[in-house]
């Protein structure tokens, strides 16, 4: 075999792995994971790109399957995950709704962190390149779902933020920061008890 021949297989192999590494990065950094803690920024934009509301708050990882969104701005609002289901609690509107884990479009992104989906099965897997910062993997769900694609961004093998794109145009994204990874959590934290007087809906 020539020289060049072996050195145009050796770029192959090269760029093969190049290819590879944000995603054994992402495999590597879930299957580490067991608790998370992190505040949050997250950017509501519409079909053309501007952001429509920005929120912030807290969010509680434990695996498996148990998360939670604590909004405290703008508005005050608490999405806990517990069980096999979600709890959707908005203060202003004083209600409280209940859903299955799997039919909640909301819980998607933390249920991806909490290591219960099998990422090849259930999605196909593409590197996106950097932007902000991040090295960006791209999740289309091989199947019929509420979303179009989920990015997850890594900066140095660690969460850095999520994107998320719905079959409405609507698109979020999420940015983490202050990050604290398998550190203890008290699991009162993912038990969701309603406040007196408001509205529960369960579906």
């Amino acid at each position: 075999m020539s020289h060049l021949l072996i050195l145009f297989f050796l770029l192959l192999v090269n760029q093969a792995n190049a290819e590879l590494a944000p995603v054994k990065q992402l495999k590597s950094y879930l299957s580490a994971t067991k608790t998370l803690t992190a505040d949050f920024r997250q950017v509501s934009l519409n079909q053309k790109g501007q952001p429509t509301q920005t929120s912030y708050g807290v969010f509680y990882l434990s695996r498996p399957g148990k998360f939670r969104w604590n909004y405290k701005k703008p508005f005050l609002q608490e999405i806990v995950s517990s069980s096999g289901k979600v709890w959707f609690y908005d203060a202003d509107l004083e209600q409280v709704t209940i859903k299955k884990l799997d039919d909640s479009l909301g819980s998607t992104p933390a249920l991806l962190l909490s290591g219960d989906i099998a990422l090849e099965k259930n999605f196909i897997i593409e590197k996106q390149g950097m932007e902000e910062g991040l090295q960006w993997i791209k999740l289309s769900p091989k199947k019929e779902s509420g979303f179009k694609y989920i990015l997850i961004g890594l900066k140095d093998g660690v969460l850095g933020g999520m994107e998320l794109s719905d079959n409405f145009g609507q698109l979020t994204r999420i940015y983490f920061s202050n990050i604290k990874q398998n550190k203890k959590l008290d699991d009162a934290l993912f038990i969701f008890i309603a406040p007196e007087g408001v509205d529960v809906f369960e579906n």
